[in-house]
């Protein structure tokens, strides 16, 4: 008897048939299965929706056709076949059987090593290259540079953070993007194995140097992001106290400008009135 009560009661609370949704342009972004965000890597979407701000869209508005775009982070592993690519790029620790993609569209990429990694299996890329990261300080006014209060931060990869909880000045990728922003433009100097904690710095004219304290990340997407804004004979130190003696990376080589014109406007393309009402 007690049984079948609840099961009249909670029956209106079991999860809904699956509805068609308007055709929209998804922005991948990865997260961690535990349901952490990884400041880098949600900047995909904070990029992508104030690109379409300043033409006057949103992320949700209704496009002609449904598409999945892929704009910051090594996620090219998570691609299918037809989707559009804007500055992402590969992660090196994964396997190349595990691309599964045939055809992707293909924009931007972060740099010339994805490039290459995409030509092989006969993708055409174009020779646009750059990190949408480093466009923050074009898009986002409010974070401006100031006066440093502090001699160096250092930005962890989500995989060395439990091992650096008690480095000093550590910023840890877990919190807010805009509260991380903020302490690195508040830095005179920044140490990361967390590759937008340098991306960030290095878009901010900060110096920054990659210190590279275990395995757990392939060095592939660092070669990528320092070979595509012209910087083939980058090196890295093994501790913070190393990063600190070798100094900066000179400053990057990047066209902002480039990076923009490629942006996907077209998936945003609107449906026309008598579509919308038929």
């Amino acid at each position: 008897m007690m049984k079948s009560v609840y099961r009249r009661l909670t029956k209106s609370f079991s999860r809904p048939a699956k509805v068609e949704i308007y055709p929209r342009v998804d922005v991948f972004s990865w997260q961690p299965g535990d349901g952490r965000i990884n400041f880098g890597d949600c900047l995909a979407k904070i990029v992508v929706e104030r690109v379409l701000m300043a033409g006057g869209r949103t992320r949700h508005d209704e496009t002609m056709v449904a598409k999945r775009l892929l704009a910051i982070g090594s996620v090219l592993h998570f691609a299918e076949n037809g989707d559009v690519i804007w500055g992402s790029g590969v992660n090196g620790k994964i396997p190349e059987q595990m691309h599964r993609f045939e055809s992707l569209d293909v924009r931007a990429v972060r740099g010339p090593l994805t490039a290459d990694f995409l030509a092989k299996r006969g993708i055409q890329v174009p020779k646009i290259y750059g990190d949408p990261g480093l466009l923050i300080p074009h898009l986002f006014p409010r974070f401006v540079k100031r006066t440093a209060d502090r001699e160096y931060s250092f930005v962890p990869n989500l995989h060395d953070l439990e091992a650096s909880r008690h480095q000093p000045n550590t910023l840890s990728p877990l919190w807010g993007w805009n509260v991380v922003i903020d302490h690195i433009i508040r830095s005179k100097f920044i140490v990361a194995s967390s590759l937008h904690g340098l991306v960030i710095a290095e878009a901010y004219g900060i110096p920054a140097r990659y210190v590279r304290l275990s395995p757990s990340e392939d060095i592939f997407k660092y070669q990528d992001y320092y070979y595509g804004t012209g910087r083939e004979n980058f090196t890295f130190a093994k501790s913070v106290e190393e990063a600190l003696e070798m100094g900066g990376m000179p400053p990057p080589i990047f066209d902002h400008q480039r990076l923009l014109d490629a942006f996907p406007w077209d998936l945003w393309s609107l449906p026309e009135a008598d579509e919308i009402l038929r």
